[in-house]
């Protein structure tokens, strides 16, 4: 009797056990359907769409595009746009605390402290450290420009670490935006510094005591040489920032991959070996996950760090070219 009334309950377990593999391989291959390649563009690439997880997707305004010559223009607002507005109004208002600060401690009241504190000390390690050590002499004119780079790129970064943010600076139209302002307020200081004729000998530049038979060959193969150097190293500085940003996003994008297909084998019932394979894969990646985001944060401070010095390091070397 016993026997006979446990026998639908053996069946359905030996019906649960035939369809187990089949629903682990199913499971794992709507994960691998969920999260490919394009699921990881997805949360990478620019978008119309700011979207705020299950809560709510915020259609962005588009406008109509215009045509200038053969360019066509779109002014819409893109999530890339909207996370460099935020970066902008955050380096607007850390300016703000940075300057008022400064006056209040040059009227001698007392000193700022906490995170006024802090963003003086950034301040005034990137006046004299940076800015100031690599121009020298009247390198004191560039300092609003470096360090606003600075705080507005490091701002850009962080804000894509955030829940449901974007990483502005990961886009290379952003970074060479950022760039191509750079060359010019480079290769202005070059030409003011210079004057017309040392600026020319930047890129026309002939050895002294080179023979005279030897001047037109060596422009016609150097000139071309010092020309791309001039774009070359600003190129590296939109590259540079463009591929650190995206790159960290995939290896944490690679891992939420690996939580997703691994977690089939935890709830399809591939047995206790299967669950326990998944449940370590899953805490592995997860802790290498966590470490690559502490990693981003130190990145993003570092990349930020580096354009500032790039930038810095290029005026003072164009202003003193001999």
């Amino acid at each position: 009797m016993f026997n006979r009334s446990m026998s639908p309950f053996r069946n359905l377990a030996s019906r649960m056990q035939e369809h187990a593999p089949a629903a682990a391989e199913a499971v794992q291959e709507h994960a691998a359907t969920e999260w490919g390649a394009e699921a990881m563009m997805h949360h990478v690439v620019d978008s119309n769409e700011w979207e705020l997880g299950p809560f709510h997707t915020f259609h962005l305004p588009e406008f109509p595009a215009f045509h200038v010559g053969g360019l066509e223009i779109d002014l819409s607002i893109t999530k890339h746009v909207l996370f460099l507005m935020f970066a902008t109004i955050l380096t607007i208002v850390t300016m703000f605390l940075a300057a008022r600060s400064s006056r209040k401690l040059g009227e001698g009241e007392k000193a700022p402290g906490g995170l006024l504190n802090g963003i003086e000390a950034f301040y005034m390690y990137l006046r004299d450290d940076v800015v100031m050590a690599n121009i020298g002499r009247g390198g004191e004119k560039f300092v609003p420009l470096v360090i606003t780079l600075f705080f507005f790129i490091l701002y850009s970064n962080l804000l894509g670490l955030i829940p449901f943010g974007a990483t502005a600076t990961g886009n290379i139209m952003v970074t060479a935006a950022l760039a191509i302002i750079a060359l010019v307020v480079i290769e202005t200081a070059g030409f003011v510094a210079l004057g017309p004729l040392g600026y020319a000998k930047t890129v026309f530049f002939l050895p002294p005591g080179l023979p005279g038979p030897l001047k037109p060959i060596t422009l016609l193969i150097m000139a071309p040489v010092e020309l791309i150097a001039k774009f070359s190293k600003i190129m590296a500085l939109a590259i540079r920032l463009f591929a650190n940003m995206t790159a960290g996003h995939f290896v944490i994008l690679a891992f939420m991959g690996l939580i997703l297909t691994y977690g089939s084998m935890v709830v399809g019932g591939s047995g206790f070996g299967g669950v326990l394979i998944g449940s370590g894969t899953i805490l592995g990646a997860m802790g290498l996950a966590l470490f690559v985001m502490m990693l981003e944060i130190f990145i993003s401070l570092l990349q930020a760090y580096i354009f500032a010095m790039l930038v810095s390091v290029f005026i003072g070397l164009i202003r003193h070219a001999h």
